[in-house]
């Protein structure tokens, strides 16, 4: 048996590509719940940063500022390894969950820290480009109707903020996927760091006894495939959201 087949023959092993798959769900759960938890602090820190603006919430901004600029621009990497060292664990993720052991389940809290920490600084701006992009006199054609500032917000304000950001919020889901093979740093179970564990056993699945580097193109470029798999699903809903927009006409 040539090294070659022999590496592929592990994708052979039915119980390696269930392992795969457990991590392919890891990943895209990471990546989703870091999304969604990011849009919820992202457009909390975009509006406190836009319009708490009065002497008494000038601080909150002040706040919001800092957190926005010290996460975006500063690596993902170091928040992982920060979160993983500092970030305490809660007790429920202190016991075997989902199939993992204890030790997996408090990396897996620590590493979606670091990634929704991240990930909600970077979504706060893409939502505040959003405001921005609200014409000033939307507010004031609420207040003329007798909405309250909360009801403008809720019902006027971001329902137009969020539309228009719609497709660079799926850019940023694909970034998040990608960036989620960062936590493979961490020995976590996202599908990279699965990849890696069978690498580093590989020898006992090729059947020449020695990791080969066939191994490792096989392994990875795996890895590859599915990354781009995903991805380029999502970047194919963001074009024809993108397309969709141009066809719709303006109204005036």
């Amino acid at each position: 048996m040539s090294n070659l087949e022999g590496s592929l023959s592990i994708l052979k092993n039915s119980a390696i590509i269930t392992y795969l798959l457990k991590g392919i769900a890891f990943t895209l759960i990471l990546s989703a719940l870091s999304v969604l938890l990011g849009i919820l602090i992202g457009s909390i820190l975009a509006l406190v940063r836009n319009y708490c603006t009065s002497r008494r919430t000038k601080v909150f901004k002040l706040l919001a500022v800092i957190y926005i600029e010290v996460f975006r621009n500063t690596p993902l990497l170091l928040w992982i390894f920060i979160c993983l060292v500092f970030c305490p664990s809660p007790t429920m993720f202190s016991h075997a969950l989902f199939g993992l052991t204890s030790v997996e389940t408090k990396l897996l809290f620590k590493a979606a820290v670091a990634l929704i920490l991240f990930t909600s600084s970077v979504i706060a701006e893409i939502i505040r480009g959003g405001l921005n992009a609200v014409p000033h006199g939307q507010f004031e054609a609420g207040h003329s109707q007798g909405f309250s500032t909360v009801q403008i917000m809720r019902y006027i304000i971001l329902p137009q903020a969020f539309k228009s950001v719609v497709p660079t919020l799926l850019s940023q889901v694909i970034t998040t996927v990608k960036d989620s093979s960062y936590l493979a740093n961490l020995a976590t179970i996202e599908l990279m760091s699965r990849v890696k564990t069978l690498l580093s056993s590989a020898n006992r699945y090729n059947g020449t006894g020695t990791i080969n580097v066939s191994d490792v193109f096989v392994l990875f470029g795996v890895a590859a495939v599915i990354y781009f798999v995903i991805n380029f699903s999502l970047s194919l809903v963001v074009r024809r959201l993108q397309k969709g927009r141009k066809l719709v006409p303006e109204t005036r």
